[in-house]
């Protein structure tokens, strides 16, 4: 076990692995990672890591005495048109094929290929500096906006290493086909080449295909492939030629000066938008339309961040995530940067408030429930501006002293219930906070990122630090969390229904065995089964919350406290996946009317 939440942990690693471990301190137990090796996926010349490195890697390319990374491209520093590709030990030359979108263009700029337009605008749309708009008719077609012109080229995809049978083709809206899982391969001698089953020696020439002739130059396959001409039919419509390489149009007949698109008429040149990622234009009676490409869809968000969608944008962006702090039990506390820790206080407290600008704050009144060391949370109250919202037991709810029921609809403020039904939301739409209470013990609250570093109270300050998360009222870290929560007591002695004087008592003796030891630990396994929180266990500690479902029965009022623990680490993970599973499990009983 540890103490200093979040703070890194010095492990002894073995001599012989080259894998970087790091250790911290997380709900109170160390946890290790072993370092993430970037995916290795497709790539069918897989090598060994070299010594004293961790991560296998993908054969790189040496092209004219320089070593490349498989997946690097650049250009013939002689010819900006010569597009150079890294693939898996292959290199792939083409020429770069441009598209002119306008009437009046202006010659490539410096060390550029194709001619450009000026105000980046493709269809009526604006092309924003950074963005890839890719043609719906051609996806190796892209557009791009640098320094207010647009540039528009197509280019040959690379050379592929892997077998027939493993490659797989391009999904809709995907430029080039991709190679399907991993091959490890030991080269006879470094001067030799493998593309495929073909092995060449150094200096020999070969046909990868019909229209790719490559050349084994010290260990690397450098192959010429022809990059086909920007097309103006669509796709449907194009003829492959018995003896050439690249599609064709079929002659026009006659070009029409409208266009009809669900039995609306464009004019000629005329453009429209179709949705927040694509724009057409009409062109001679054809349909040209180009959609705006949105990077690294399938690369996770960042720590902390989440990936949401933007009212009125094409593309989802990483935005920092909320921050959570839960309360359950007896009472446990995870606070907003993931410290975990317990405080049997019985009085009214500060949970969390704005103490920078005091938009809002909450408070709980934590309630002994005639036992000796333990308490609950009774009631939550809310106040943003002149707004009071109270939640008290059996998830009752009042604005300003009136008694409301869910779901309520104001302008500043929504109160639902949850998907589950057994607890209360309320959301503020002026603050954006979200209070969750299930009207027993249980609650969790989220803020905005705009809070950061701002707050302060029971659920710490919200600094992404949780070594610093038990801050008194006075500014001072300690270490005892009875200090520290008593430093945050409001309403007075009559707000308390304890002696607020009373000592720190271990709760790892129970005062009253309800139920038994063995009993005790037989209800709380469940969080640690693989069986029914196995996915859980992925990303939250379990032993934390095994260890405060064991406290919380040593004086449980109700007998059925266990089901707080198992609530509070539910919700803390993917809670439907959790929920789920909890269904399957028979030796859970009542759970449906406990979680």
């Amino acid at each position: 076990m540890c103490h200093n939440e979040g703070e890194p942990y010095p492990v002894d690693m073995p001599m012989d692995n080259r894998c970087n471990i790091t250790c911290m301190c997380k709900n109170g137990y160390v946890e290790c990672l072993l370092e993430q090796c970037p995916s290795t996926e497709g790539c069918h010349m897989l090598l060994d890591p070299p010594k004293g490195e961790c991560c296998q890697k993908c054969k790189g390319c040496t092209y004219r005495g320089k070593e490349y990374d498989s997946g690097a491209e650049w250009r013939d520093p002689d010819d900006p048109c010569e597009v150079l590709t890294c693939k898996a030990g292959v290199v792939t030359v083409t020429k770069q094929q441009c598209y002119v979108p306008c009437r009046d263009s202006m010659p490539p700029a410096p060390g550029k290929c194709c001619r450009t337009c000026m105000g980046c605008r493709l269809n009526g749309q604006t092309v924003h500096p950074g963005t890839v708009v890719q043609s719906l008719d051609d996806p190796c077609t892209v557009c791009q906006c640098s320094n207010g012109r647009l540039s528009c080229s197509k280019k040959a995809c690379p050379v592929l290493h892997c077998s027939p049978s493993s490659v797989h083709p391009p999904k809709p809206g995907e430029c080039c086909p991709t190679c399907r899982g991993t091959r490890n391969l030991m080269i006879p001698s470094h001067v030799k080449c493998l593309l495929g089953a073909n092995i060449s020696a150094n200096g020999q020439s070969f046909m990868a295909d019909r229209c790719t002739s490559c050349e084994c130059v010290n260990g690397t396959n450098v192959c010429h492939r022809p990059s086909c001409p920007v097309l103006d039919c669509p796709l449907e419509e194009r003829e492959m030629p018995a003896d050439g390489c690249c599609p064709r149009c079929p002659p026009r007949i006659k070009s029409s000066n409208h266009c009809v698109v669900n039995r609306i008429t464009y004019k000629d040149g005329e453009s429209w938008q179709v949705d927040n990622c694509r724009s057409c234009d009409c062109q001679g009676g054809l349909v040209k339309c180009m959609a705006e490409m949105c990077p690294n869809v399938n690369k996770p968000c960042p720590p902390n961040y989440k990936l949401v969608d933007i009212p009125g944008q094409c593309c989802p962006k990483c935005v920092e995530s909320d921050g959570v702090c839960t309360v359950f039990g007896d009472p446990h506390y995870r606070t907003f940067d993931g410290k975990f820790y317990s405080f049997q206080g019985s009085c009214k407290y500060q949970l969390a408030a704005d103490c920078f600008n005091n938009t809002f704050s909450i408070r709980v009144t934590n309630d002994a429930r005639d036992t000796k060391i333990s308490s609950w949370t009774k009631t939550v109250s809310i106040k943003i501006g002149l707004t009071k919202v109270n939640l008290g037991e059996k998830r009752r709810v009042k604005i300003n002293g009136e008694r409301v029921f869910p779901p309520l609809y104001r302008s500043d403020l929504t109160v639902t219930e949850a998907e589950d039904r057994n607890s209360v939301l309320v959301e503020s739409k002026i603050v954006g906070i979200k209070v969750l209470w299930d009207g027993n013990s249980f609650l969790e609250v989220s803020v905005p990122a705009k809070y950061r570093g701002k707050l302060c109270g029971l659920c710490g300050n919200y600094n992404n630090v949780p070594r610093d998360d038990l801050k008194t009222r006075m500014g001072i870290v300690v270490m005892d969390p009875y200090k520290f929560g008593n430093s945050w007591r409001v309403g007075g002695k009559k707000a308390c229904s304890r002696g607020t004087n009373f000592e720190f008592q271990s709760t790892s003796r129970c005062s009253r065995y309800i139920p038994k030891r063995g009993q005790r630990e037989r209800l709380c396994r469940l969080l640690k089964s693989p069986q029914v929180f196995g996915a859980c266990h992925q990303h939250l500690s379990y032993h934390m919350y095994y260890k405060s479902c064991l406290v919380d029965m040593c004086e449980c009022p109700s007998k059925m406290c266990y089901c707080e623990s198992l609530t509070a680490s539910t919700s803390q993970l993917v809670l439907s996946l959790c929920l789920q599973e909890l269904r399957k499990a028979e030796a859970f009983p009542n759970y449906k009317s406990q979680i």
